[in-house]
């Protein structure tokens, strides 16, 4: 018995819609991932998450790249964008846990510009921030920040390592002055002065290859400038490495004394000079 008129027509319905189905198998098999959408409060992949409340709970608000400064301000702060408690508000200072999808550690930073108390976030990882870092969290850096070392590439007279032995040979002075920053800095590195007329002028002077603004982890030998004081100076001292500065104006517990060259912390100029910190420079002098 032949095949009727009917039966190809099905026959062909069939057959398309197997063809039509297997291509749409196949269209899905080589489709490329998507990369994650920043900023549209759901943590994906390849996102570094913030959450308001613990245990990863609350509204969401999704990064997939460093930020140094969240902002205060509600018409411009980076805010909550996902459902739940908290949507809205800037996340600085109000985060409770984190979400790391990110295939890099993710270091947050208690203060703006990755400074200050850290928590490392390994990649993959949920936890809940610790008590230094819930709710006052200020920046997030994916990846360890790398400043490198201090470079003697400037024609300076001293080394970087000559210069650090020249600072920890004077620490305890009297007899470098007061508000002679810039030149005791100059006179480290073995120049007579520092060719420039105030510390804040010389970190305007400083070219941009050789500048890190808002970096805190200074090598040994990286000149450490601030902005600020009655005259707008500003101040730099000479980075010891680990964290510690030798300063003019400071007395033994690192603080403001007039005339006094001792070690010293970013943070304690800070709270004691009341001056704004800039960043970091290799020594580069205008000479």
């Amino acid at each position: 018995m032949g095949t009727t008129r009917s039966g190809i027509k099905s026959a062909a319905a069939v057959f398309g819609a197997s063809a039509l189905l297997a291509g749409v198998g196949m269209g899905m098999a080589s489709a490329p991932a998507h990369a994650a959408t920043a900023r549209n409060g759901v943590c994906e992949s390849g996102e570094f998450c913030y959450y308001y409340n613990s245990g990863e709970a609350g509204s969401v608000s999704d990064f997939t790249t460093s930020v140094g400064n969240y902002g205060t301000d509600k018409a411009t702060c980076y805010v909550f964008k996902g459902p739940g408690n908290g949507k809205g508000l800037c996340i600085k200072n109000n985060a409770a846990s984190v979400w790391n999808r990110t295939s890099k550690p993710v270091y947050v930073y208690y203060n703006s510009n990755y400074g200050g108390a850290s928590q490392k976030i390994a990649a993959g990882a949920k936890a809940n921030l610790n008590s230094t870092l819930k709710n006052n969290d200020a920046s997030h850096h994916i990846g360890a920040i790398s400043t490198g070392s201090c470079k003697n590439s400037f024609g300076n007279p001293h080394t970087c390592a000559q210069a650090v032995t020249w600072a920890k040979n004077h620490l305890g002075s009297t007899s470098l002055g007061t508000g002679v920053c810039d030149h005791v800095v100059g006179l480290a590195y073995g120049w007579s002065s520092s060719g420039s007329a105030t510390a804040y002028v010389h970190w305007t002077q400083v070219p941009a290859a050789d500048k890190h603004a808002g970096n805190r982890s200074v090598p040994a030998g990286g000149l450490a400038f601030f902005k600020g004081g009655s005259s707008g100076a500003g101040h730099v001292m000479l980075s010891l490495g680990g964290g510690e500065f030798a300063s003019t104006d400071v007395g033994a517990n690192g603080r403001y004394q007039a005339g006094h060259y001792n070690k010293t912390t970013i943070a304690t100029i800070e709270s004691s000079f009341g001056e704004t910190y800039l960043g970091w420079t290799q020594p580069w002098f205008n000479h």
